[in-house]
């Protein structure tokens, strides 16, 4: 299926690794451009080169800094208008909040959150809106969690300020959707990211278990009965971003295997 994002220009956020980094391979797969942000530059340089290499003749240009910041917004926007003068896609992804209860996090988690979970997310929005309205066909997707829709036990920060984003991408799609804007977010499940790997390796070593028994077990309760792989997390985010998903907004779309109990 031709996605219709060849000559077009995409903003990955966190784009180093993970996730962000699948959605920036899947995009510069159909023919995107990219500027790809992450706080590590070393890292960011490797995934420019691997994205380069699977997908040749697409510009990827690079941005060290952190979302979180209130200037980040500016500066990266700033950045994608001097070298292509247009913007149609902005995926917005973070690294997750840490975990912990009601009672364990401080009003300093709670603000650091804000910034990195939803402030991040409104302030690249508000700066990338003229170029997305210009582009006549723009959009936006919010790389969040399931978690907002079945809290997880153990994670309030994450389960309060990704359902924030959610409610305000609702909005925005309302506000924007004249201009032909999309606006709509990705609940990824269970993936076998980096963090996945840590996550599943500590915890065989504590059972005294294999990492792959470990991530067997991880997918055992699952209707597909396994965990998912980064780059059908990117598939999704692609097609969200294709001409195919014009008529697609305001939606929060579960990729997680099943995991999900409820009909909506």
């Amino acid at each position: 299926m031709d996605l219709g994002l060849s000559g077009r220009v995409a903003l990955v956020t966190a784009a180093s690794r993970g996730l962000g980094l699948a959605s920036a391979k899947a995009l510069a797969a159909d023919g995107a451009s990219l500027l790809i942000c992450a706080r590590g530059p070393l890292r960011l340089d490797e995934a420019a080169r691997e994205i380069r290499a699977a997908s040749t003749g697409v510009q990827v240009e690079t941005m060290t800094l952190d979302v979180s910041s209130p200037d980040a917004a500016t500066q990266l926007v700033g950045h994608v208008r001097e070298k292509f003068g247009r913007l149609d896609v902005l995926v917005n992804n973070a690294g997750g909040p840490p975990p912990g209860s009601f009672s364990s996090v401080s009003d300093v988690d709670w603000e650091k959150t804000v910034q990195i979970t939803l402030m991040s997310v409104v302030r690249l929005v508000r700066e990338a809106l003229p170029l997305l309205q210009a582009s006549g066909q723009g959009r936006i997707v919010n790389l969040l969690s399931t978690s907002v829709k079945q809290p997880i036990d153990g994670l309030i920060l994450s389960n309060a300020l990704r359902a924030a984003v959610v409610g305000m991408a609702k909005t925005l799609s309302k506000e924007v959707g004249s201009s032909g804007i999309t606006v709509n977010n990705v609940l990824p499940g269970i993936i076998l990211t980096d963090r996945q790997r840590e996550l599943r390796g500590a915890d065989a070593a504590r059972r005294g278990i294999s990492f792959e028994q470990a991530i067997e077990e991880a997918g055992r309760g699952l209707p597909l009965g396994r965990v998912g792989q980064p780059g059908e997390v990117g598939a999704l985010v692609a097609f969200l971003a294709s001409k195919q998903a014009a008529y697609i907004t305001g939606t929060s779309i579960q990729i997680d295997g099943g995991m999900i109990a409820g009909v909506m």
